[in-house]
């Protein structure tokens, strides 16, 4: 993870707990304090925070109301806060009430403190490096998944999954309906994948409707074959009744002209490490998003499997499938 800045907040620049400010210390990130509540909020909203501390023991009033500050803004209510408050119960409480995520009085004991600010922030990047509609593991998390497995040298797959007619749909019916359609394929993804391949799997959520999943390269074709056919069975049922039965609706294009949509299809694009040598995460990514591009070509749900191998001069050559089914060969 990128460094980013720890903020303490004291009206009066009251010292922090020495137990407080000892962890702080003692942790990988620059720690900075402020006693100025625009001067943290305006930190806040240039580069979000890695954690805010804030003492409410002298000035509880400037302190709970920069807390509810931060907390009400969409960016940075993610920031997690830290409460430092006087021993009493009304204290305790309306740090809480105020919207600290974690609350220490003078008397918790230092194995307390050290253990509740070290879940802290492990809550934090949790909540962070997961998508907000499926709580999948998003793009830093992604990323760091192939990486390790790029380091390990396991043969591996890397699969790019992107619905089709996603937006005609969202179009037609509305963005409820479309982040419905979402969380349908989140767990059809999740439920397959990890059904399939258990603790050796990875699914991460790009955004939108694109998926990125992991998987042992052995498994892929047993894997990607239940996702499409679990996806058609149950997707046409996210349509009315009389566009399911038609099998396609009357949409407009860019220009206005109306023309046939058919009901969403899954397409999958898929890299494997079996013939082609990366020496990072982006190398992967963006031949992931080539497969898929691919695979959005061809009618239906499919998943397109890329079997080609690096040239000598590393560059990788132009995709020629083979008889237009899922598996891109090296000719």
């Amino acid at each position: 993870m990128a460094l980013t800045t720890a903020y303490t907040f004291s009206p009066d620049l009251q010292p922090l707990p020495a137990l407080v400010r000892g962890w702080l210390d003692a942790q990988d990130f620059p720690v900075v304090t402020v006693s100025v509540t625009e001067d943290l909020l305006s930190a806040a909203l240039r580069s979000r925070p890695r954690l805010v501390v804030i003492d409410t023991r002298t000035h509880p009033d400037v302190a709970l109301q920069l807390c509810e500050q931060l907390k009400s803004d969409s960016y940075t209510g993610i920031v997690p806060v830290c409460a430092c408050t006087r021993n009493d119960d009304a204290s305790f409480t309306a740090a809480f009430d105020a919207g600290a995520d974690e609350v220490l009085r003078d008397d918790d004991s230092a194995t307390d403190v050290l253990l509740r600010l070290a879940a802290l922030l492990r809550r934090s990047d949790r909540d962070t490096h997961v998508h907000p509609s499926t709580r999948l593991p998003g793009t830093t998390e992604i990323e760091a998944n192939i990486s390790q497995r790029l380091e390990s040298g396991e043969l591996f797959a890397t699969c790019y999954a992107d619905l089709d007619h996603f937006k005609e749909y969202n179009d037609r019916y509305s963005y409820y309906d479309g982040d419905r359609v979402i969380r349908i394929l989140a767990r059809i993804l999740h439920d397959v994948v990890k059904g399939t391949c258990r603790d050796t799997a990875f699914v991460g959520h790009i955004g939108g409707d694109d998926f990125i999943f992991m998987m042992p390269m052995d498994q892929v074709q047993e894997t990607c074959s239940e996702i499409v056919g679990t996806f058609d069975a149950l997707i046409p049922y996210q349509y009315s009744e009389q566009d399911r039965r038609a099998g396609y609706y009357f949409g407009k294009d860019r220009r206005g002209a109306l023309h046939k949509v058919p009901l969403m299809t899954v397409s999958i694009g898929i890299v494997t490490n079996e013939r082609r040598t990366f020496t990072h995460a982006a190398q992967v990514s963006e031949l992931a998003t080539e497969m898929k591009s691919y695979a959005k070509t061809l009618p239906g749900s499919v998943f397109t499997i890329d079997r080609r191998g690096d040239r000598p001069d590393n560059e990788p050559l132009a995709i020629d499938p083979v008889d237009a089914a899922t598996i891109v060969e090296e000719q």
